[in-house]
């Protein structure tokens, strides 16, 4: 999945896809001696829009830590496009990409409220069953069993 060029409010559809946008505005404390957001900054926005949009699914962390779950980031990665500056609008996509093991793939472009392409970061993933400590081996099927909105999910 992708991002849409579009940059609308909220959760829309097309044929293929659910996409979510969250908003946030750069803040003052978020900027750093260069006059840009701080690069740890960019990893938060990334982790609000994820929990933005598992919550928009009915997958918020009493549901989660409840049913003994828990997502997992496994690994990481923030590319740089162009700078953030204070009270900027930054537009955070959360695009999941699932397969068929244990882990799927997190996309997320933060455009600038111009359309412009600052950052994305990417991630792999899991679902930990926190009795066990060891990933899920269906993650697919728990998460679908637990969302109100499976959809929004890409389930």
């Amino acid at each position: 999945m992708t991002a849409s060029p579009a940059l609308d409010d909220g959760i829309a559809s097309s044929p293929d896809e659910v996409d979510h946008r969250t908003r946030v505005t750069v803040r003052g404390y978020e900027i750093d001696a260069l006059g840009h957001v701080a690069h740890t900054v960019y990893m938060q926005y990334a982790e609000h829009a994820r929990w933005e949009r598992m919550s928009a699914a009915g997958l918020n962390v009493g549901v989660l830590l409840r049913a003994g779950v828990m997502p997992v980031m496994l690994e990481t990665t923030l590319r740089y496009h162009k700078e953030l500056r204070f009270n900027d609008e930054v537009i955070v996509g959360c695009d999941f990409q699932w397969g068929t093991g244990k882990t799927g793939r997190i996309h997320q472009p933060l455009q600038r409220g111009d359309g412009v392409l600052a950052a994305e970061v990417t991630s792999v993933a899991g679902l930990l069953d926190l009795a066990r400590r060891k990933l899920v081996e269906q993650p697919l099927d728990k998460l679908r069993e637990l969302a109100d909105a499976p959809e929004l999910m890409g389930l």
